[in-house]
């Protein structure tokens, strides 16, 4: 979809996509501990492929973001 066909977002998605990027952030640093701790290699493997999708995840939500940032308001000061 391009920019011309989208609609900006609201406030409350926003808020969402924010929210989503903050939770992705901290699933991350979560498991990045836990894959520090961990010695067994299932696990490692299981967990290496967790950061990757919260990784992935707080790529497309940054990427939402920037899709949209042509659509947001401006406000003069």
């Amino acid at each position: 979809m391009n920019v011309s066909q989208m609609q900006p977002l609201t406030a409350k998605e926003l808020e969402y996509i924010s929210d989503s990027i903050s939770n992705e952030e901290m699933l991350l640093k979560l498991t990045s501990a836990v894959s520090v701790i961990s010695q067994n290699a299932q696990n490692q493997s299981v967990i290496m492929n967790q950061i990757r999708t919260h990784e992935n995840h707080i790529n497309q939500l940054t990427q939402a973001l920037t899709q949209h940032q042509p659509l947001a308001p401006t406000q003069a000061h």
